[in-house]
């Protein structure tokens, strides 16, 4: 059995000064909880990331590590999921803090 799975994402940034892409095809190992992966991500670059689920009634917390972003060789990945629904911490290198809330569908 597979552990792979493909998505698609559409993202809305709030908060933010930034044009940022908003369409984020995404490829993802999920085994025991731990996850790997890779997506291209807001700033049109491929982030790859490993990280840990935490699951409690239905809502799924992602922490992790994640590359592809300006100003960090690593970054830290927070993405807090229910259903296709999601939240996650965004970070401009300006000092700009804002959410990036989205649906991601299983393809």
């Amino acid at each position: 059995m597979s552990c792979l799975s493909f998505f698609i994402a559409l993202s809305l940034h709030m908060g933010l000064d930034n044009d940022y892409n908003n369409v984020h095809p995404h490829a993802r190992c999920d085994v025991d909880n731990n996850i790997f992966g890779a997506y291209y991500n807001s700033e049109r670059n491929i982030s790859a990331y490993a990280g840990k689920v935490f699951s409690y009634k239905g809502t799924q917390l992602e922490v992790g590590l994640v590359t592809g972003y300006s100003g960090f060789d690593i970054a830290p990945m927070l993405r807090l999921k229910k259903d296709i629904f999601f939240i996650a911490p965004a970070y401009e290198t300006t000092g700009n803090l804002g959410l990036v809330i989205g649906m991601e569908y299983t393809l």
